[in-house]
């Protein structure tokens, strides 16, 4: 039987291992290898940094589920891609040698590339849950003796909507504990005004986030890069539209947020620093066509965080384009449907729709976009402000983790759900045009 391995245990590696059995079914050997034995769900991060969510509420401890499956599992993690011997080396010398690869990595926190950045230095992150369970007992020693906050995304971060998210959550919860008033908080982002996004905006994101913004007394400055971060201060500047310097602030910080950058992971990347040529870009991100495959290496193919978009528009200080849960769920169905074509002696032919569902939670109401497709110009580009919207997250929130739990790829009831509202994870198949010959 082939051998396929797909390389990361998070959403995008999980939902692809689920996919590929559903897909596939016993007639591919399917391992999944990641650093860690345990699933968690990014998503609800910013709630166990605001002991919202204990961590073991998100997590699911893979073997037993994979197990199940027939899907291998290796906790070992990666430490170099040889995709030219079509073989992983593993963290713990041996080789794991595949037929096809799926590269579902995430990234990697670039928290060294700003003095200051990062939970081993001077600010909170909400990107693992370790760090949020760490920032949870901060939390709570802050609501003891509050003070300012700074929270935001720093120049070339791609992950726009937790920073929102956390920004407003922490508004709530101080407002419940009574104590908001004595909490200044500024929201610092590179992004050239509110609800940019990475995306240019979705429907009216910008209004929508500014005004939620201004009802919980929330100052913001955008165009900004992030100079460094103190233990008491956040240094930042205004960079103005022909990329110069403008306006210097330094916000006093007795708590600070700030999502990072992204880069690759380290076994996608070279002994000098940068991506493995034909495999990735200098950054780290991996390459790939319309059909998620790399096109140096024809049997390897990448979904999620972990793949190269470029930025949706020049901006004068530089942001990312995020990649969203649907928006991965769609690369992961194109991909097992063209390893399955690749498979029975076919080319891949399917093509994702990279289409975009989010919900961005704020405690006690929050905003919810459709992007069809995500990155513009889009059929269906709309924005919505409502309690609902909390309710909403909490309800996928324990769908999603019931699906890993379970090992269930879509379900149907969600496949017709999706297709009623007009949302679909792959673009319709080309017909194939006959020769000449045979349509005479």
């Amino acid at each position: 039987m082939p051998k396929i391995v797909v390389l990361g245990a998070g959403i995008g590696g999980i939902s692809m291992a689920y996919e590929l059995r559903t897909a596939i079914g016993r007639q591919a050997d399917i391992t999944v290898v990641s650093e860690s034995e345990w699933f968690h769900f990014v998503p609800s991060n910013p709630w166990v940094a605001l002991r919202w969510r204990k961590p073991e509420d998100i997590k699911v401890h893979l073997p037993e589920v994979l197990a199940k499956l027939g899907i291998g599992f290796d906790a070992t993690g990666a430490k170099r891609v040889l995709p030219a011997e079509n073989v992983l080396e593993l963290n713990d010398g041996r080789r794991l040698s595949y037929d096809y690869l799926v590269i579902a990595t995430g990234p990697a926190l670039a928290f060294d590339e700003i003095p200051g950045l990062g939970p081993d230095a001077n600010s909170l992150s909400i990107c693992h849950v370790d760090h949020a369970g760490k920032a949870a007992d901060r939390w709570e020693r802050f609501c003891q003796d509050p003070g300012p906050i700074v929270v935001g995304a720093v120049q070339g971060a791609s992950c726009f909507g937790p920073a929102y998210e956390f920004a407003l959550m922490m508004s709530t919860d101080l407002r419940c504990r009574k104590i908001r008033d004595r909490v200044p908080i500024t929201f610092v982002t590179s992004e050239p005004y509110i609800g940019h996004l990475g995306l240019g905006g979705v429907g009216d994101t910008k209004g929508l986030l500014e005004s939620v913004l201004r009802d919980h007394d929330i100052k913001w400055v955008t165009s900004a890069r992030i100079d460094r971060v103190e233990p008491d201060a956040v240094e930042c500047t205004e960079i103005v539209a022909d990329g110069k310097p403008g306006l210097q602030h330094r916000f006093p910080a007795k708590l600070a947020m700030l999502i990072p950058a992204f880069r690759g992971v380290p076994c996608l990347m070279g002994d000098d620093g940068k991506g493995l040529p034909g495999l990735a870009n200098p950054r780290g991100f991996v390459v790939v066509d319309k059909h998620q495959r790399n096109p140096t290496y024809a049997n390897v193919f990448a979904v999620g965080v972990c793949i190269a978009i470029p930025p949706y528009e020049q901006t004068a200080v530089p942001v990312g384009v995020p990649k969203t849960g649907y928006m991965i769920e769609s690369m992961v169905a194109a991909v097992a449907e063209n390893i399955s074509a690749l498979i029975a002696g076919r080319q891949p032919a399917r093509e994702p729709t990279w289409n975009a569902v989010c919900l961005a939670d704020f405690g006690n109401d929050g905003v919810a976009f459709v992007a069809l497709p995500q990155i513009p110009p889009r059929n269906v580009n709309w924005s919505s402000r409502g309690y609902w919207v909390h309710a909403a997250k909490v309800g996928f929130e324990k769908y999603f983790l019931r699906k890993v739990r379970t090992g269930a790829s879509e379900p149907g009831y969600e496949r017709l759900a999706m297709k009623l509202l007009g949302i679909n994870r792959l673009r319709p198949e080309k017909p194939e045009i006959p020769p000449p010959e045979q349509a005479a």
